[in-house]
């Protein structure tokens, strides 16, 4: 019985299904946001988001079920049990806050999915890489921030006025965002502040940035290739099992050539009396 409850949790109509119901929730839940529809049809939607909840514990339970001790050693069952268990803390209160949390069921997708998964572990690989990344950013704020609120802050005491002002708005040109009316509103007072704009977007957002692209590509490689790497130890392991198990079938065809090769080779039983008689009689007549 488990057996066959793990073998349908793994079938792909299965998983299937579960994507399904968490698409049909989240589209419900995305529909909770319209006030007419939930007028005219709040009951129903309610009935849905109570029957996902459902099919998903029973899902987690049969997980239980089939898996046992190993349940709990997988981080993305523990993933789906907290999802659940914050949508049964949500649906049960009454604060928005907690009927808002009920949106998180949707990330289930990253537990059901494989190529969601492969890339959460990828992010979740580059995390050391990305750590030293995110301080070498960090050191390259901190010092164009002192050097903006010493050189701009008189001209623009708005944008570069203070050191934690200084940091939000080379943060907002780091990512982009109306840089140019910042540089030009300096710019106006101080002719050369392109070239201190400049350094700052070459080195932020073209080289910093895309460090964050390089580990990320990097981890996804990595993770690929253990993939792989475990694909083929498992290939490997049919195709030896598969010749040990054809060798065994030929020595055992052997053993039985050569059990019939000892029987045939046998005497003759000897000829019974009526036989004797047969013979007999043919050599009186001849």
């Amino acid at each position: 019985m488990r057996e066959r409850t793990r073998a349908l949790l793994a079938h792909r109509h299965f998983q299937r299904f579960v994507i399904g119901v968490i698409l049909i929730n989240a589209a419900t839940l995305g529909l909770e946001t319209f006030p007419a529809v939930v007028a005219e049809y709040g009951t129903l939607l309610t009935v849905v988001d109570h029957v996902a909840l459902y099919i998903f514990t029973a899902e987690l339970a049969a997980k239980l079920y089939a898996e046992r001790a190993a349940f709990a050693r997988d981080p993305w069952n523990l993933f789906d049990t907290l999802i659940v268990a914050v949508a049964f803390a949500s649906t049960n209160g009454g604060l928005s806050v907690l009927r808002a949390l009920r949106i998180l069921r949707v990330l289930r997708l990253l537990s059901v999915v494989p190529s969601l998964r492969r890339v959460v572990s990828a992010l979740l690989r580059a995390m050391p890489g990305m750590s030293s990344i995110v301080v070498l950013l960090s050191l390259v704020l901190y010092v164009a921030a002192v050097m903006a609120t010493k050189l701009y802050g008189q001209t623009a005491p708005d944008r570069f006025g203070s050191l934690p002002t200084s940091l939000f708005t080379l943060y907002q040109t780091m990512t982009g965002d109306d840089w140019g009316n910042i540089a030009r509103e300096v710019m106006s007072r101080h002719p050369t502040a392109w070239i201190f704009f400049t350094i700052f977007i070459l080195v932020c957002t073209f080289v910093v940035l895309n460090l964050f692209l390089a580990v990320v590509v990097s981890a996804m490689d990595e993770e690929n290739a253990e993939e792989r790497a475990a694909l083929e130890d498992t290939s490997a392991h049919i195709m030896e099992d598969t010749r040990a198990h054809t060798q065994q079938i030929l020595n055992e065809l052997a053993e039985l050539r050569k059990e019939v090769a000892e029987l045939r080779g046998l005497r003759e039983p000897a000829p019974s009396p009526g036989m004797k008689k047969a013979r007999g009689k043919r050599s009186r007549s001849a």
